[in-house]
């Protein structure tokens, strides 16, 4: 699978509890902002990851550093990073899949890594590239998280 089709996505969406945001950010003008408190109001427990905001809140989560700091579970780590950076991610979130047990990586509009993609594929993860579960969640008619 080198796309995600439809029913790759509506299957992830569905599936996923919990999620750490790659680069959340608190600006509510910054997309991360705005897709976290989404994912909150859709039922998710979503995990801020922020190195400059480690140890504060955002919209009522607190914040860690770095993947690694995340104490629970993830089911998919939602990378809002540059392109370039979503390799480092990517493998980060590999190296701890089993740990954390992470199911998908997934990164946001204009973030596209081939290669990281493949590597966490060739890994067992889903992998979305370029979209927004934003966008994705109304535009499939998915319901909320109970």
């Amino acid at each position: 699978m080198t796309e995600a089709s439809d029913d790759d996505i509506a299957r992830i969406l569905s599936s996923v509890r919990r999620i750490a945001v790659i680069g959340a950010s608190n600006n509510p003008a910054r997309p991360s902002y705005g897709v976290m408190s989404y994912l909150l109001a859709r039922g998710y427990q979503v995990t801020p990851v922020n190195p400059g905001l480690a140890g504060k809140t955002l919209l009522g989560q607190t914040v860690y550093a770095q993947l690694a700091d995340v104490p629970g579970p993830i089911d998919m780590v939602d990378i809002f990073r540059a392109s370039v950076a979503a390799g480092e991610v990517t493998r980060e979130a590999i190296e701890l899949k089993n740990k954390l047990g992470i199911k998908a990586i997934w990164m946001q509009i204009g973030v596209v890594h081939a290669e990281a993609a493949a590597e966490a594929r060739a890994h067992g993860l889903d992998v979305v590239m370029d979209r927004c579960p934003h966008i994705e969640i109304p535009r499939l008619r998915l319901a909320p998280l109970r």
